[in-house]
C-alpha cells in the first residue's frame, strides 16, 4: 500500500513524552509539537544539549531505566521515540532494544497506549531498498550492528500490545519540509530516497491520533 500524506493535518492537544529529543529529528518533533499546542515532556540524558528546547518540560534521566520512565509517563497521552545511536562498525549495539523494552513495560504499567517509534530504512522488510550505495557500502560497513538492534527494537514494539506505529524514514536531510510525504509498504519498485527531518516530524505527529497506519510500519520518503 502506498499513500501520499498531506502534512497539514492537525490533531487536538495531547500530552506527549518525547525520547531522543536532542537529536536532529527529535528537535523538529518537539518544535512542531509545541507549535500545534501539545504539551511536551522531553526525557534527556544531557540537559546541556537540551537548552534550546524552549517550551518543553525537561526531565533528566536514563531512557533504559524503567523506574524513570514510569515516573515521567504519568499523565501522558502518547510517546514518540526518536531514539538513535551512532554508526558502530565493530561494537554491538543494544541501546535501542534495551530502552524500548523498558519503555514498553513502563507504558503498560502506566496505561499509556499510543507509541510512535522511528526506526529507519533498512529495518525489517525494508532492508535492501536503500539503493546501491546504502545497501552495498554504508549498511554493511557502518550500520549492520545498529540495524540488528533496530530489528530487535521493532520486534519488541510489535509484540507489545500497545497502539503502535513504526516509521522508517529514508536518508535524512536538513532541507526545508515539502509539506507532503510518500508513505509506502509495497517496496517492490523502491530503491532509495531521502526525506527532510521536518517532514518526518510532521508525519510522526500526525500519527498521534490517526489510525491510518496503526500496527503498521510504513517507509516514508520525500
Amino acid at each position: 500500500m502506498n499513500t501520499l500524506t498531506d502534512n497539514n493535518a492537525k490533531t487536538s492537544a495531547t500530552k506527549i513524552l518525547v525520547l531522543g529529543a536532542t537529536g536532529g529529528t527529535g528537535r523538529q518533533i518537539v518544535k512542531q509539537a509545541l507549535a500545534r499546542g501539545h504539551q511536551v515532556t522531553a526525557l534527556v540524558r544531557s540537559p546541556e544539549k537540551a537548552g534550546d528546547l524552549n517550551g518543553a518540560r525537561l526531565v533528566v534521566g536514563d531512557v533504559r531505566d524503567e523506574k524513570v520512565l514510569r515516573e515521567v509517563l504519568r499523565g501522558q497521552d502518547a510517546v514518540v521515540s526518536a531514539l538513535g545511536t551512532p554508526a558502530s562498525p565493530f561494537r554491538e549495539v543494544t541501546l535501542l532494544s534495551t530502552a524500548t523494552r523498558a519503555l514498553v513495560q513502563a507504558m503498560t504499567a502506566e496505561r499509556v497506549s499510543r507509541l510512535v517509534a522511528i526506526t529507519g530504512m533498512g529495518a525489517g522488510d525494508s532492508r535492501g531498498h536503500g539503493g546501491f550505495l546504502f545497501d552495498r557500502v554504508i549498511f554493511p560497513l557502518l550500520l549492520k550492528k545498529v540495524y540488528a538492534d533496530k530489528d530487535r527494537q521493532e520486534a519488541i514494539v510489535r509484540e507489545s500490545g500497545l497502539d503502535w506505529v513504526l516509521i522508517r524514514p529514508t536518508v535524512l536531510n536538513d532541507k526545508p519540509g515539502r509539506s507532503s510525504v510518500r508513505a509506502l509498504t509495497d517496496l517492490s519498485d523502491f530503491h532509495g530516497g531521502s526525506i527532510s527531518r521536518q517532514d518526518v516530524a510532521t508525519f510522526v505527529l500526525d500519527q498521534l491520533r490517526s489510525v491510518d497506519w496503526l500496527h503498521r510500519a510504513p517507509l516514508i520518503t520525500g
